[in-house]
């Protein structure tokens, strides 16, 4: 991902890019260690104080070349405690309030980072001892991390808008520092249906979704509606909790649903449906799930709450990553997580998959894990929400964004911890070929023939 291209010192591009290794290539191998060690901290840690002691290019390089990475590593232990310092750093400038967190999380592909970071490590180099505690749907998790029995959450990146409007809920404010996901989604249609590819032919078809606030209702009915079917009139949506899904369709309750991974994979392993499309065929790295905290847990437990950021950041530039997808695989497929035949687990995760349909797809970008929370995201699910009826009256996009999507915070973060971060906030992006203005929402809503008046 973007977001995790060349951590820290760039003008050796052609070289290690932190001055600390043989060449490049030793540099990516000690990027592949697969727990979360102290080794990359230490590399941030020691290629800044080189910089220090060597402010211009030409100096370090030619003291590197003369002497040699491990004379140089050398060199600084002997004056500078490398090892404590790359502890503090790792674990931040306070302590935890409270180590022992419980997450929510719902067993898809989707909370991969959230999940992985438990048995790999990243939760404990944080200093925290985290449970993930598989969940039954998304309005049970919202719940449950309201009441404060869970210190945080896996949710639909729409749920924390949500929660925090009032909509569907008491209004609590709720804050997204990271995403989860991004593509990694699908529409799924019952096999019956396989001659019935051109959405025109889907009129009174049902639907499921996995919730009201979700990318997938919005990307389910933005969908629909280019193609000429009002998703309030011409078919049925209904919310069924994705473990439940394939089910649902095995016995013939719905005809498809808009769904995440693994359960789009698993209903084609069980012989029940074919994937029609990728939801990045709709909306190439659109965002779906989140990494969700309110804002009494950031504001009464900020180290904590700090802590977990950062390993839920850890992760996702070790999800990030195409070589580690079958060991991750492997990992979250047992019943604990995500409950799944390990190869139903890698088809989704790798991008090579059976379609349902006969073929064999090989796509590595059908999901992607990039922490960055644009804030043109949540302007963007407003507007639908707006769209359809869910938001009444005007609002002040923006601001909600701001609010509620912690870019520029999040971008620090990843800035400390040696990753590339956006220098902007928003951007532009394409949904079906439309461009989308994150300064002009309220034309981009008017611009919708099919929308609730």
């Amino acid at each position: 991902m973007a977001s995790f291209d060349e951590p820290l010192d760039r003008d050796h591009l052609a070289r290690c890019p932190c001055g600390l290794h043989a060449d490049r290539a030793a540099h990516e191998l000690a990027e592949k260690h697969p727990l979360a060690t102290p080794e990359r901290y230490e590399r941030v840690v020691a290629s800044a104080v080189m910089r220090a002691v060597f402010p211009g290019k030409a100096a370090r390089r030619a003291f590197l070349q003369s002497v040699g990475a491990s004379t140089a590593l050398a060199a600084l232990l002997q004056f500078f405690p490398l090892e404590s310092a790359t502890e503090l750093f790792a674990q931040g400038t306070g302590a935890p309030e409270k180590k022992d967190l419980k997450v929510g999380f719902i067993p898809i592909t989707c909370a991969t980072p959230i999940i992985v970071a438990h048995p790999m490590g990243f939760y404990s180099k944080q200093g925290l001892n985290v449970e993930v505690v598989k969940t039954a749907g998304w309005a049970v998790v919202r719940d449950k991390t309201i009441n404060k029995e869970y210190d945080a959450a896996h949710m639909l990146s729409p749920m924390p808008l949500a929660i925090s409007l009032g909509l569907g809920s008491q209004a609590i404010p709720f804050a997204v520092p990271a995403i989860e996901n991004i593509n990694g989604q699908g529409i799924t249609l019952a096999v019956k249906h396989k001659d019935k590819r051109d959405p025109k032919q889907w009129k009174g078809f049902k639907f499921a979704i996995p919730f009201d606030y979700s990318m997938h209702n919005y990307l389910l009915r933005y969908y629909l509606a280019e193609h000429g079917i009002d998703p309030e009139a011409d078919v049925q949506l209904r919310v069924v909790p994705p473990p439940e899904m394939v089910a649902n369709l095995r016995a013939d309750n719905i005809d498809g649903f808009l769904a995440p991974d693994s359960i789009c994979q698993r209903a084609i392993y069980d012989g029940v449906g074919f994937l029609h499309i990728l939801s990045k065929e709709i909306w190439d790295g659109h965002p779906c799930c989140s990494f969700t905290a309110s804002r009494d847990f950031m504001t009464q437990m900020p180290n904590s709450y700090a802590a977990l950021v950062r390993a839920i950041v850890d992760a996702t530039a070790f999800a990030s990553k195409a070589e580690n997808r079958k060991a991750i695989a492997e990992t979250i497929a047992p019943a604990n997580y995500l409950n799944q035949p390990p190869i139903v687990v890698e088809q989704a995760l790798t991008g090579t998959y059976a379609d349902g349909l006969g073929g064999i797809r090989k796509d590595p970008k059908r999901v992607d894990f990039d922490p960055f929370p644009w804030q043109s995201f949540a302007v963007w699910m407003l507007t639908q929400m707006k769209r359809w009826g869910q938001i009444k009256g005007e609002i002040d996009y923006q601001t909600i964004a701001e609010q509620i999507f912690l870019a520029t915070d999040t971008a620090k973060l990843m800035r400390d911890m040696g990753f590339a971060a956006p220098t902007s906030t928003s951007k532009t992006f394409m949904v079906m070929g439309k461009a989308f203005d994150p300064s002009k929402p309220d034309d981009y809503v008017q611009s919708f023939s099919i929308r609730r008046s």
